[in-house]
């Protein structure tokens, strides 16, 4: 059994800087795979970035590129958000799944997801 869950949210002003948490419990082979993805009020979950398990590749969304950077420590992956913009208010969730075939960009490839932590940037 995978537990994920997130932590860091909150509120703040355009240009300010965020990190995120998620704590994966459960065996490492199931958390090879650490993905950050976000849903805006009225829109679709897109993915933000996401990092393999010894860090050794990541990848991100274009409208994150540059200002998004993530990273993790074992089980534990973070992200963290510089110059936030007002587009980047969502709901972040995280999500881990094993190391395997399929794109790990897709949120449909994650096995297990956290509750979700809500990010507000206020212009």
């Amino acid at each position: 059994q995978v537990q994920v869950v997130e932590s860091g949210g909150g509120l703040v002003q355009a240009g300010d800087s965020l990190r995120l948490s998620c704590a994966a419990s459960g065996h490492s082979s199931l958390t090879s795979i650490m993905g950050w993805f976000r849903q805006a009020p009225g829109k679709g979950r897109e993915f933000v970035a996401y990092i393999t398990s010894s860090g050794e590749n990541t990848k991100y969304a274009d409208s994150v590129k540059g200002r998004f950077t993530i990273s993790r420590d074992k089980n534990t992956a973070y992200l963290q958000m510089n110059s936030l913009k007002p587009e980047d208010t969502a709901v972040y969730y995280c999500a881990a799944r094993p190391r395997g075939s399929g794109e790990y960009s897709l949120g449909r490839q994650y096995s297990y997801w956290g509750q979700g932590t809500q990010v507000t940037v206020s212009s």
